[in-house]
């Protein structure tokens, strides 16, 4: 028994849910009272985001992003903000490292990750990685900046 259907089914689902996060990103929208924000940029392909972020009582409460990009930024940028708002912050740091392991180490995506587990497709795409590591490096900054009690 083949399992190409099953495959490509799979690849056309994460397909369409990369171009739905894109297409309509989800807290795509300043904040009117962030605790801090950061930037971050690809310069081989131009990406932008920024993000911001509200923390209260050891939780990321709210978050928020502008950005340009390709649609694998732009889909893991507003993809990472549903997956981290409303969090503790150690479960976001966790979550942080998890999707990075799966996207730079090969990991098996956890059940925590979620939707972003359709991301892992890019990882054959060497180039497009920093693509969808871009927003995710930039909340990783913004959080060891803030527990240093500084800016990133």
């Amino acid at each position: 028994m083949s399992t190409q259907p099953r495959e490509y089914e799979l690849d056309e689902l994460y397909r369409d849910l990369i171009l739905d996060h894109y297409r309509q990103p989800r807290n795509h929208a300043p904040l009117a009272h962030p605790t801090c924000a950061s930037e971050g940029e690809n310069p081989l392909c131009g990406d932008q985001v920024a993000v911001q972020i509200e923390l209260a009582d050891g939780t990321l409460a709210d978050i928020g992003f502008s950005g340009r990009g390709c649609s694998i930024s732009q889909a893991s940028t507003s993809m990472m903000t549903e997956c981290v708002k409303g969090k503790p912050l150690a479960e976001v740091r966790e979550l942080i490292d998890q999707f990075k392991a799966m996207m730079l180490q090969d990991a098996e995506p956890t059940p925590q990750l979620g939707d972003l587990e359709s991301l892992q497709g890019v990882r054959k795409f060497p180039v497009r990685v920093k693509c969808a590591t871009l927003a995710w490096n930039v909340l990783e900054r913004l959080l060891q900046a803030n527990a240093q009690g500084g800016t990133a």
